[in-house]
């Protein structure tokens, strides 16, 4: 559980972004890419985006070493070029004592850019821009206008909503579990870290820079105002940035839940929508999964169900004709027939 503790004139300095940040995207997207579940919805866009993340982007796993991300990774600037640079205008000692507190246990040293980094080098700075700005470009970019259009459909929900009932009245309302009690804004937190750049809500949520959630954490605005932020990849519990000084950042869900593509959401009318309502949920994947070989355990497992149930639904595709089953010895092989392929190549990783 979040708590944020306003005054009476900290009502007055809630703030709705007026714009979507790009690395902030980019930071929630990058945690949903490696936060694990969701198969059935997310599974592909995982794949895809991890095969098609460039090789200088893979530098922004050497400062999320054991699932803590460094707080200068928090940037809500609204332009991509301002926001790659924003970093920088942290001071050396505190980008130092950020490197320091994520690799704090690590058994390995951190790789030779990131002791650039933490020197204050110019060449550890081109390595993070460039890592930042190559994971915008394969995984944001693409959906970058989609992205803008939530934002700003969200942004005049919530004006409508301020405007209609109050500002405690749309803070409470703003996501599933939250609640004003008096001055304390209550928000859902989550027990672990999972790794992932972004922000967090402190020490204690998923993987973000920035914060501490935990079981109790509280956040005294003190007049510094409170920004709310909705983001369109990430579908956890919010995360929370608080650093001193400057405003408190919530970034929530607000998506449909799916994976964007450049058309606008993957919505209930797609391919995999359609297949999975015909051949109900598990039959569908397991479909997809068949354009490789599997066994019928490899099958269980994957799909998260028993040898015995994976086994009735390679039947019935099999007695369909959409998938072959062959014994090898002990093991039994199903894979894709020619018009299980043609049925399920639309939705093929």
């Amino acid at each position: 559980m979040i708590r944020i503790h306003f005054t009476a004139a900290d009502f007055a300095g809630v703030r709705f972004a007026p714009r979507a940040a790009p690395l902030l995207e980019l930071n929630t997207a990058l945690m949903k890419l490696l936060t694990p579940g969701d198969e059935l919805l997310f599974g592909r866009w995982r794949r895809r985006s991890l095969r098609s993340l460039p090789a200088a982007a893979e530098a922004l796993g050497d400062l999320v070493p054991a699932g803590r991300a460094p707080e200068f990774l928090d940037v809500f600037d609204d332009s991509l070029h301002d926001a790659l640079d924003a970093a920088r205008e942290w001071r050396p000692h505190r980008v130092r004592a950020e490197i320091e507190r994520v690799y704090a246990g690590h058994p390995a040293p951190p790789p030779l850019w990131v002791r650039d980094l933490h020197r204050g080098e110019a060449g550890g700075w081109r390595v993070l821009r460039r890592a930042q700005h190559a994971a915008f470009e394969s995984v944001v970019r693409p959906v970058w206008p989609v992205v803008q259009d939530l934002h700003q459909r969200e942004f005049t929900r919530h004006a409508l909503a301020v405007a209609e009932h109050g500002v405690g009245a749309a803070l409470a309302a703003l996501v599933p579990g939250a609640r004003l009690r008096g001055s304390v804004w209550e928000l859902p937190g989550a027990p672990e870290r999972n790794a992932g750049p972004g922000q967090d809500a402190g020490p204690g949520q998923d993987a973000g820079p920035g914060q501490d959630a935990g079981p109790g954490r509280d956040v005294e605005l003190g007049g510094r105002g409170l920004v709310l932020r909705p983001t369109f990849h990430w579908t956890g519990h919010p995360l929370v940035s608080d650093l001193p000084g400057r405003p408190v950042h919530v970034t929530y869900p607000a998506g449909p839940g799916l994976p964007l593509t450049p058309a606008g959401p993957a919505g209930a009318d797609g391919p995999e929508e359609a297949l999975a309502r015909v051949l109900g949920r598990t039959r569908c994947e397991m479909l997809i999964l068949l354009a490789e070989e599997h066994t019928t355990s490899g099958l269980a497992r994957r799909l998260g169900v028993s040898n015995a149930t994976a086994s009735a639904h390679a039947a019935a595709l099999r007695g369909a004709g959409l998938v072959t089953t062959v014994r090898a010895g002990r093991a039994v092989l199903h894979r894709r027939t020619a018009v299980g392929t043609l049925l399920a190549g639309r939705l093929d990783p």
